[in-house]
């Protein structure tokens, strides 16, 4: 099975304020094939620094890490524990954090386009979002 591009995020929410939102837009997000969650982890950092941290795909687990687990399509264990000392180390204190690992599922067809084609792909990168912001407010104050 050749899968599309992997991607690998870490949502924060400072002050362990996790209220679940983020779940339906990530069912409605793996039901129409957009991606693919492969690996999920939960961590939960506590106000003295200390971490612990519950994958997706087991047992056990509040509601909301249920629901992600059924959103889960292993594909096999793609965070290691080293991956979530090195995230959970840059998580502020009394934070709750998910870490999603997930396919771009709807880039499969484009990249066998690209294969049978004979084309290769040449550079692939991402620019946040909020970088393009940034840029975009800078550009309108020099025209200003």
């Amino acid at each position: 099975m050749a899968l599309g591009p992997i991607e690998v995020i870490q949502v924060a929410f400072p002050g362990n304020q996790f209220n679940g939102e983020i779940i339906p837009e990530l069912e409605r997000l793996v039901e129409s094939d957009t991606i693919t969650i492969v690996d999920g982890v939960a961590i939960v950092k506590g106000a003295d620094g200390e971490f612990e941290f519950v994958e997706f795909d087991q047992d056990g687990g509040d509601e909301a890490t249920q629901r992600l687990a059924g959103l889960l399509d292993q594909v096999e264990a793609m965070i290691s524990d080293e991956d979530i000392e090195h995230l959970a180390a840059g998580l502020e204190p009394n934070s709750t954090a998910a870490i999603l690992v997930f396919e771009h599922t709807w880039a499969k067809p484009f990249r066998d386009a690209i294969v049978n084609s004979g084309g290769v792909l040449a550079a692939n990168f991402r620019v946040p979002g909020l970088v393009v912001d940034q840029l975009l407010d800078e550009l309108a104050e020099l025209e200003d």
